[in-house]
């Protein structure tokens, strides 16, 4: 087995109470998202531009904030414990294509004929990502027992209330500038 320095290896340290393991929570996440997708689908139907546009940010803010939480936390330890590094890289990139995909979201004017495309795609991108992580990557790392899944909840939800709080602005908004650094667009001057 290979390791790394940021992997929690079994039993390494002991976690503090949490309710689940680290990949109940990762499903947990996806369900939420899958459901914000569908909240926008209706907004959208609907032409409510300012119900989409709410829930698209809050789309890419829980988002950007699971895949960075992931990466950092979860992946790590997911390639070490498997040594299926085909399966980490190309989450990884598929990672990288979302936040493109939000960049660009962050980017539109939501009046853009674009806008609920670019928002359609990244759901269904994120669908298909969902779709291999649940189905080929946590039944790998659950088979290895090689990580105290516990121990990386509570790492992995600490790092992302920490990026989530750079993300929340003030009254509740969205920090779209923290959000648009995060994922690599420019700011505007």
């Amino acid at each position: 087995m290979r390791t790394a320095s940021n992997v929690t290896p079994k039993k390494a340290t002991p976690a503090t109470a949490v309710k689940h393991d680290v990949i109940v929570l990762l499903k947990n996440d996806h369900d939420e998202v899958k459901k914000l997708f569908k909240q926008f689908d209706k907004l959208a139907e609907k032409g409510d531009t300012k119900g989409k546009v709410s829930i698209a940010n809050k789309i890419c803010l829980e988002l950007i904030a699971h895949t960075i939480a992931e990466e950092e936390i979860f992946y790590p330890g997911a390639r070490a414990a498997t040594e299926d590094d085909a399966l980490i890289n190309e989450g990884i990139v598929e990672h990288e294509s979302a936040k493109e995909l939000i960049a660009q979201i962050q980017e539109m004017d939501p009046e853009d004929e674009m806008y609920d495309a670019k928002v359609t795609v990244l759901g269904e991108y994120i669908n298909h990502h969902v779709d291999e992580e649940e189905e080929e990557m946590f039944p790998e790392v659950r088979k290895s027992k090689e990580l105290d899944l516990r121990a990386l909840a509570v790492t992995f939800t600490a790092r992302k209330e920490e990026i989530l709080g750079k993300l929340n602005g003030n009254n509740g908004e969205i920090n779209a500038q923290e959000l648009k650094t995060l994922v690599g667009v420019p700011a505007k001057h």
